[in-house]
Parts: structure tokens; C-alpha cells; sequence
């Protein structure tokens, strides 16, 4: 659960109806996503017309709208795309932040919802598509590279003194110490393997292509006709085709964790060579970068509200069996 950026939903609504000719009636606030920096809403309209609207900190490219655009001129049609401002823009500067609006897709996402066998032959094809596209050189250099760095391991090393020694009054905060202390093998295992795999890949030579990055069941959003789209393009990366593969039977919030989906995933992509080095690295790294990340919003800080509550639920649910660190440990077993 995310908490709303500090932008009254009136300075939404006139931005809505000034650059977008969009009449809104009502602005509802959505707490859907993880990123802090992020809020999302939903507009109604007189004419019962409704837009998902995206407001983003900062201002400056918004590389999901090229990425979104190179998609479509690619023929993938399980996109959404963003609406134009009148002036024939993307995504529409207000105040310090980035507003970008989209149709409203009523639907739920994969993490509540199956994908059908259907569905998962067609996610396959379609995530091979965006693997094969050509990006253009100036797209690319909008777009970060992998560099598999140490930032997150270092982090959480950084915090092994600290849950070993220092109480906490914060009632959250206890909670997760208390659970970290049964579970620091685990992690320090995860930290060190992330380690040893990241030496083996760097000496290694890998074709980078363009990747989601964050491909997992919260970003496919499945509509009340069973159709299926793709969203949340914020942060893409040129990386070999497993910083995707690894979310396909990775676990993430305890779904697409079974064997059939894979196999029903990998029919509609097509053959291919999976480096099991490259799939263990990612998936060991991504748990890493959620344990820095929610220690440092929950340890470091007293902050966040409801968002604590949900945090820890989050980081608790990733040591469930067939969870996330489950599956790691085993993806690294087949190495």
C-alpha cells in the first residue's frame, strides 16, 4: 500500500481537464504499487469514461512512454498506451512531479488472478517479442544497463551489526529484528551466493536485450474479457533475456511457482538456452535488494504508516516454502 504524493487531487483534476480536455467528476486515490515515488488514481468522467492516471516525482524523459511506443511499433498489442496531452504529449509536467494518464482497464492482476493455459502460451510469445526487438541507439541510451552491482549485498551487510545489537520501540521494526534473527542463515546466504554468482557471470559473455525487469504477476493485468496486458514499464534495463525469465516459476508473492506454468510459458517462447548461472543470480539478487530496501524503510525510519505493516508482511511471506528464497536456493542447487 502506497501512501499520495503531497499534490492536492484538485491540482490533478484542473491539470486533467486544462491539458487533456479530460471533464472529471471524481478523483479516486488508488493504493496500488511499491514505489514511494509514485501515486496512482483513477478519474471519472460525465460520459462514464474512466483514465488511469500515473503521477511520478521529478520530471525529465519518461522512458516508459518511449518503451511503450517502441512496443507497439513492434506489433505487441498487450500494452496500454498513454493518452496525449492537447499540445501531443505523453505525459504532462505538474509542479514537481510527472503526470501520465492511460484508459482504464477494469481488471485484476496475476497475483489474485490465474493466467489459463491459453493465456500463459500467449504471455510466452509475447515476452519473446519484446526479447527479439531491435532498440534503436538512442533509445538505448535512455536505458540502463546491467552492471551487476554490489550496491544491495552491500547494504544489507551494512545491517548485520545493527539487527544483532540495537533495540527497537518501534513495534514493526521489532517484529522484523526478531524475524530476521531466526532466518540470518538464510540470509546470509542468499548476500553470499548472490556474491559467488555475480563473479561467475561477470567473466562471462551475455547477449543484453531489452527486459521489463519487473515482470511479475502484479504487472499482468487480466481484464473481465480474459484478455491480458502488460503493465508498469517504468524501469526497463539491457540485460540477458533471464533478468525476465527469472520471475517464471521465481515465486514472487507465492505465485507462478508451479511447474505446468512454466512449461505452458516456455511452449509460446519458443526454444531457447536458459544459463541456470544467469537465472540463480537474478533470483538470489532481487530477494537481496527487498531485504536492503525494506530494512531501510522499516529500521531505518519510523515512517511509511500502513506501508510498514505491508512491508513486513512482504518480506515475512519471501521465506515461505515454495516462496521466493525456496525457490532460489533450489534454482541455485541446479547449477
Amino acid at each position: 500500500m502506497i501512501e499520495k504524493q503531497p499534490i492536492s487531487d484538485k491540482r490533478i483534476i484542473d491539470c486533467l481537464i486544462s491539458d487533456y480536455g479530460i471533464e472529471v467528476t471524481t478523483l479516486t486515490f488508488l493504493p496500488l504499487g511499491a514505489d514511494i515515488d509514485a501515486s496512482v488514481y483513477k478519474a471519472d468522467t460525465r460520459n462514464q469514461l474512466s483514465y488511469f492516471v500515473k503521477l511520478k516525482r521529478g520530471h525529465g524523459h519518461d522512458i516508459s512512454t518511449f518503451i511503450i511506443s517502441l512496443l507497439h511499433d513492434a506489433g505487441i498489442q498487450q500494452i496500454i498506451l498513454p493518452l496525449e496531452t492537447k499540445s501531443g504529449q505523453t505525459s504532462q509536467q505538474l509542479d514537481n512531479f510527472t503526470l501520465i494518464v492511460y484508459p482504464f482497464v477494469e481488471g485484476r492482476d496475476g497475483f489474485c488472478h490465474d493466467l489459463t493455459d491459453d493465456q500463459w502460451i500467449m504471455f510466452g510469445k509475447v515476452m519473446r517479442q519484446v526479447h527479439d526487438i531491435d532498440v534503436p541507439p538512442q533509445v538505448q541510451s535512455m536505458i540502463r544497463r546491467e552492471v551487476y552491482s554490489p550496491k544491495w549485498r552491500e547494504a544489507v551487510r551494512s545491517l548485520y551489526t545493527y539487527i544483532e545489537s540495537e533495540p527497537s520501540s518501534d513495534e514493526v521494526a521489532l517484529k522484523l529484528v526478531t524475524f530476521m534473527k531466526k532466518h540470518m542463515a538464510s540470509i546470509h546466504q542468499l548476500v553470499d551466493q548472490a556474491e559467488q554468482l555475480s563473479h561467475k557471470i561477470k567473466d562471462q559473455l551475455h547477449k543484453f536485450v531489452l527486459c521489463h525487469s519487473d515482470i511479475h504477476g502484479g504487472n499482468v493485468l487480466i481484464n473481465g474479457k480474459d484478455t491480458f496486458y502488460i503493465v508498469d514499464w517504468d524501469e526497463p534495463i539491457m540485460a540477458p533475456k533471464e533478468r525476465d525469465l527469472m520471475f517464471i516459476g521465481g515465486g514472487v508473492a507465492n505465485v507462478w511457482n508451479q511447474s505446468h506454468e512454466e512449461a505452458l510459458f516456455y511452449k509460446g517462447y519458443g526454444e531457447t538456452e536458459i544459463n541456470m548461472t544467469l537465472l540463480a543470480y537474478y533470483r538470489h539478487e532481487r530477494i537481496v535488494e527487498d531485504i536492503a530496501l525494506i530494512c531501510q524503510q522499516l529500521l531505518l525510519t519510523t515512517t511509511g504508516g500502513q506501508n510498514r505493516i505491508e512491508s513486513y508482511k512482504h518480506f515475512v511471506d519471501q521465506f515461505e516454502p515454495q516462496g521466493v528464497v525456496d525457490i532460489a536456493f533450489k534454482t541455485g542447487d541446479k547449477i
